[in-house]
């Protein structure tokens, strides 16, 4: 007969009359009222639901006669709260079948067969707990990336291969943090065209600065690698569907965050088709100066592991660290046959020393498909513009820098692999 009475008292939750003035989940203030045995008719707790408790994880299992049991932690109950219960009284399909497929995997790991025993050994169901809170932090995580994102495409996180978590100390950004005394000045003119993809020569923004267009109709870059990207920018009379507009408006595709099984790390895979000289995303991370990046790329080096891209089109002033502060290009792994290539682009910024890092599709790229770059990139010369983009054009990628005193191991597997990174 206990009832939940709320008034109002401002909570974060939003919820009409309430008088729990916190930041407690929706989710959590239920939990609450279930503990204490209180119906609640704002969090949609009644007798009738009362004691409908939620399956957070599964523990352990059991096979009794031809009955199957499951250990279940209950949320918002500690583990000593945790009770057998049998298949039939269990709707939570989604977490048994992430639970038998992940038992089966590792049964097949340690034992070479698939099929579960009547008990598990101590050290199996202690795998199948970290593993479970292991997915409970990885769709947090992924929660959190796509609450951050500003572009189009959804992020999804996937790790089949070990238990490690979410990365410590990552914070999700989408443009250029600006470090310590540097300023980003912003463009103070734009183009006057009513169709950008045919003004006349030198009248559209890359004109202006005596550059070619680089996108065909489709938003495809037809530039030769080495040659900048001059965008339209907030001052130009063309809207948002303008064809010169394409790095700015972010990733348009979905992307998957996954963990590699051959000592990689983690890696990012396309979950779309990707057309042929396509943009597909930034390089962004804390601007900083090269004096910075230098004593930085030491503490890296100690490390193992270093984020330091070089912005030396014109000249090495400046440098990208993305090793705290980025986006999904912090996971882009190095290959000697990479399928990405980088672009300088410019748009309300038009510094040369201080472009932005734009990668598009060297070829058709297939759903499932790793993401990838070579860190020790070369481009051809075409002409005395290209040559501003040399060898020195390196991002220090893990787990290396174009300033290490030592030589890293490349683990791409291509067969035109260099075998080293730098």
């Amino acid at each position: 007969k206990k009832k939940c009475v709320l008034k109002n008292f401002g909570s974060s939750r939003n919820i009409p009359g309430c008088s729990v003035c916190c930041k407690s989940s929706w989710n959590q203030l239920q939990d609450l009222c279930r503990l204490a045995k209180l119906s609640c008719p704002a969090l949609g707790i009644s007798k009738r639901n009362l004691y409908d408790f939620e399956v957070e994880y599964l523990c352990d299992y059991k096979k009794i006669r031809e009955q199957e049991y499951y250990l279940v932690k209950w949320r918002g109950y500690p583990d000593s709260e945790s009770t057998w219960e049998p298949r039939q009284n269990l709707k939570c399909v989604r977490i048994l079948k992430q639970f038998h497929k992940d038992l089966e995997r590792e049964l097949l790991r340690r034992h070479h067969r698939s099929k579960p025993p009547r008990h598990l050994d101590p050290s199996l169901a202690n795998y199948l707990v970290q593993k479970a809170k292991q997915r409970r932090a990885l769709r947090r995580w992924e929660q959190e990336l796509n609450a951050k994102r500003s572009h189009l495409g959804r992020i999804t996180v996937e790790n089949e291969v070990d238990l490690d978590g979410p990365p410590r100390a990552f914070v999700y950004i989408n443009e250029y943090r600006v470090g310590e005394g540097i300023t980003l000045n912003q463009v103070a003119v734009g183009c006057e065209c009513q169709d950008c993809l045919w003004a006349p020569a030198g009248g559209c923004c890359p004109g202006a600065s005596l550059h070619k267009f680089a996108y065909n109709d489709q938003g495809q870059v037809r530039l030769r690698a080495g040659l900048p990207i001059y965008e339209c920018n907030s001052r130009c009379r063309c809207g948002y569907d303008c064809p010169n507009r394409v790095v700015q408006k972010g990733i348009r595709y979905d992307l998957c965050i996954f963990r590699t099984d051959d000592g990689r790390g983690w890696g990012v895979r396309t979950l779309e088709k990707i057309r042929k000289n396509s943009f597909v995303m930034e390089y962004v991370g804390e601007i900083i100066t090269s004096e910075e990046a230098e004593r930085r790329g030491q503490i890296y080096d100690r490390q193992g592991a270093t984020y330091l891209f070089d912005l030396d089109y014109v000249e090495d002033v400046y440098t990208v660290d993305a090793a705290y502060y980025g986006n999904i290009s912090h996971f882009v792994n190095h290959s000697c046959d990479p399928n990405l290539q980088v672009y300088n682009v410019f748009i309300d910024n038009l510094d040369e020393r201080l472009p932005r890092i734009a990668f598009f599709a060297t070829r058709t790229i297939r759903a499932g498909e790793e993401l990838t770059f070579d860190y020790n990139m070369q481009v051809d010369p075409v002409d005395m513009e290209s040559t501003r983009m040399d060898s020195n054009f390196g991002l220090a990628g893990l787990p290396g820098s174009p300033k290490k005193r030592v030589r890293i191991e490349c683990k791409c597997g291509t067969e035109s692999c260099r075998k080293y990174l730098f």
